[in-house]
């Protein structure tokens, strides 16, 4: 896991020095945002897949790569029939990153709440206090979910 985690730092890094190196030609730029924008949900879907413990190295870069590419043919094939289909993938990309950024969302929540209950579990375990009747409502609660 922490390896992974220097490689991405890595990477991260190399990706910006050789950004800043590179000068984009204003005609490509459509390209490049859509390219980057299936790279992004393709990121965004690994990092969901990983808090499900459904991670796959071979998927993640099949849909790194292609969804990439695909995007870039169908900002060249809306040129070609001077269609503005790239905006359908902005919006896709768009909707498919805030999705995935909802289910990493509600798993760090999750993961919070759950450490929040051990810990508030651990220390009314060690109190040897009378409870009140809204802390054995809570513990009636946490004992039913």
């Amino acid at each position: 896991m922490f390896f992974g985690i220097i490689i991405l730092a890595l990477f991260i890094i190399l990706g910006i020095l050789i950004g800043q190196n590179i000068s984009i030609p204003y005609s490509s730029y459509q390209y490049v945002a859509v390219a980057i924008l299936a790279c992004l949900d393709s990121v965004f879907g690994a990092l969901a897949a990983s808090t499900g413990k459904n991670f796959k190295m071979k998927i993640f870069l099949s849909g790194f790569f292609f969804n990439a590419l695909f995007a870039i043919f169908l900002v060249y094939l809306g040129e070609l029939l001077n269609v503005e289909i790239y905006l359908a993938a902005i919006i896709v990309f768009g909707g498919r990153i805030l999705n995935n950024f909802s289910i990493i969302r509600r798993d760090v929540m999750d993961k919070a709440h759950a450490k929040r209950r051990y810990f508030r579990k651990k220390k009314s375990s060690s109190n040897t206090t009378i409870k009140t009747d809204i802390e054995a409502e809570e513990e009636k609660e946490e004992n039913i979910i």
